[in-house]
C-alpha cells in the first residue's frame, strides 16, 4: 500500500509515471494540502508533437483531474536555441515564422486533453519567448551566471553523452539548460508554479531550475521526471519503420494512429493502458490478464481509448469500424488513408511502386520495390509479384477505389477523380 497522501502522487506512482523526483515527500505534502501549479515545456521544432510527448501530456491531464493547475509552456524562445538533450547533433535553427507556425499547429493538440479557462484548476498556456527574447545578455549573466557550475553542467547526460561521443556541442546549445532553469524561476514568480515535469532526459535541466530558484528567491520547488518509455522489445516508443507517430491528424490519419496502438506488443498492453488511457486500474488489471488470442481485445480497447483522447470519440469509433471492416470482413473502410488520382492517369496506368509511395505506405520507390520483392505488397488483397506492374481503371473495385496494402496491417486507398 502506497504511503503517498495526495491523489496526484498516488496516480503518478500507480500508473508508472515516476522515475525521479527532487523531493517526493515534500511534493506529496504540497499536493495534499493545496492546489499546486505545475508545468511542462514543449519546444516548437515541428508542426506536431508525437507519441514521445504523450506521456508528458497525460501527466498534465492527471494533474488537472486530481485538482491541480497545469501550465503548458510553449518554447517559442528556447526553440531558437535548440535542446541538446538526446541529440547527437545540433537541431536545425528555425526562423521566427516557422516557430510561430509550428506553435499554432501544436496548440490544437492540448484541447483534447486539458480543460482551459480562468478557473483555479483550469489549464493555461504561456510562451517563454515573452521573457527570454527581451533579456539583455550582460545583465542576465551578472545576475544569474554565478549560480551555474560549468563542472556540474558538464556532468548532465544532455551534455556528457554528446562529449563522450565526440559530437560537437555549440555554445548556443550549452545555454539551453540555463534558459530552461530561468523559465522555472520566471513561472514561479509569475504564476506560483512549484513543479516542473518532463522526460528523464530533462532531469539536469529541471534540477538547475530547482536550485536556481532556491538560491535566488529562497523558494522550494520540485521536479519530477518520467522513465524512458521503450517497448518490450527495446525499441524507442513511437518510432516505427514508417516514421514518427504524430498527434496531429494532418501528419498522421486517425486510422493509422489507432492501428499503432492496436499493434502494441503483448507484453506492453497493461503498461500502455496505465500510461496512455484514463481506464480505472482494476479494468487495466483485468485486460492485461487476458491470455492467448483474447489479448487482442485488450489491444483494441487500448487503441479505442488512446484514439478517443487524441482525436475524439466519433473519430475513434470510425477508425475502429474501418479496422473491423478491413480485417474481419475483408471490405474497405472509409477512414483508410486515401489519395485522388486523375482518371487519365489511371487509364494510362500508374506504376505500383509510385502508388505505394504516394499513399505513404513506403517512404521511397526503392522501399516499394523491396516490399514487392519480399511479397508484402498487395493490390485489392492480391499479392504483387512484378516490380513493373501498374494499377489502372480495371482495378477499381465495387466501392470505386483501389486498395493498396503493405503487409497485413497497413492499407490505403486510391480514388479516381
Amino acid at each position: 500500500m502506497s504511503k503517498l497522501k495526495s491523489e496526484f502522487m498516488r496516480t503518478m506512482e500507480e500508473r508508472g509515471f515516476i522515475h525521479q523526483t527532487t523531493d517526493a515527500d515534500g511534493l506529496d505534502e504540497a499536493a495534499s494540502n493545496k492546489t499546486i501549479t505545475a508545468y511542462i515545456g514543449f519546444d516548437c521544432t515541428a508542426d506536431s508533437l508525437h507519441v514521445g510527448s504523450l506521456v508528458q501530456i497525460m501527466m498534465l491531464r492527471h494533474l488537472q483531474r486530481s485538482g491541480h493547475r497545469p501550465i503548458v509552456l510553449m518554447g517559442g524562445g528556447t526553440t531558437k536555441i535548440g535542446d541538446p538533450s538526446g541529440r547527437d547533433e545540433a537541431r536545425r535553427l528555425l526562423s521566427d515564422d516557422d516557430i510561430a507556425a509550428n506553435k499554432a499547429s501544436i496548440l490544437r493538440i492540448f484541447d483534447n486533453y486539458l480543460d482551459f479557462g480562468d478557473g483555479a484548476t483550469d489549464a493555461f498556456m504561456v510562451d517563454n519567448d515573452e521573457w527570454l527574447n527581451g533579456l539583455s545578455y550582460i545583465p542576465f549573466l551578472r545576475k544569474f551566471g554565478a549560480h551555474f557550475s560549468v563542472n556540474r553542467m558538464l556532468s548532465f547526460d544532455s551534455v556528457k553523452l554528446r562529449l563522450e561521443r565526440e559530437q560537437p556541442l555549440s555554445f548556443l546549445e550549452f545555454n539551453y539548460m540555463i534558459l530552461q532553469a530561468y523559465d522555472f524561476l520566471e513561472l514561479r514568480r509569475r504564476y506560483g508554479c512549484v513543479l516542473q515535469m518532463g522526460g528523464s532526459d530533462q532531469w539536469g535541466n529541471i534540477v538547475n531550475g530547482v536550485e536556481l530558484t532556491r538560491r535566488v528567491d529562497q523558494q522550494s520547488i520540485f521536479g519530477l521526471t518520467t522513465p524512458l518509455i521503450t517497448t518490450a522489445s527495446g525499441a524507442k516508443m513511437g518510432k516505427t519503420a514508417q516514421g514518427a507517430i504524430w498527434l496531429n491528424k494532418e501528419r498522421l490519419s486517425a486510422y493509422d494512429f489507432w492501428q499503432f496502438w492496436r499493434n502494441t506488443e503483448d507484453a506492453d498492453v497493461g503498461r500502455f493502458l496505465r500510461l496512455f488511457t484514463d481506464l480505472p486500474l482494476d479494468e487495466v488489471a483485468r485486460l492485461e490478464a487476458l491470455q492467448g488470442a483474447e489479448i487482442n481485445d485488450a489491444k483494441k480497447v487500448l487503441a479505442d481509448e488512446a484514439t478517443k483522447l487524441c482525436h475524439g470519440e466519433a473519430v475513434a469509433a470510425e477508425a475502429a469500424e474501418t479496422a473491423r471492416r478491413t480485417f474481419e470482413q475483408g471490405t474497405v473502410g472509409e477512414a483508410l488513408p486515401t489519395i485522388d488520382v486523375a482518371r487519365g492517369d489511371l487509364e494510362a496506368g500508374v506504376p505500383v511502386v509510385d502508388a505505394l509511395t504516394r499513399v505513404e505506405l513506403t517512404s521511397s520507390k526503392g522501399e516499394a520495390r523491396r516490399l514487392i520483392k519480399g511479397g508484402g505488397a498487395r493490390v485489392n488483397d492480391v499479392a504483387v509479384t512484378d516490380e513493373a506492374s501498374a494499377i489502372g481503371i480495371a482495378d477499381l473495385n465495387e466501392d470505386g477505389v483501389i486498395k493498396l496494402s503493405a503487409g497485413r496491417k497497413r492499407h490505403a486507398l486510391v480514388r479516381v477523380t
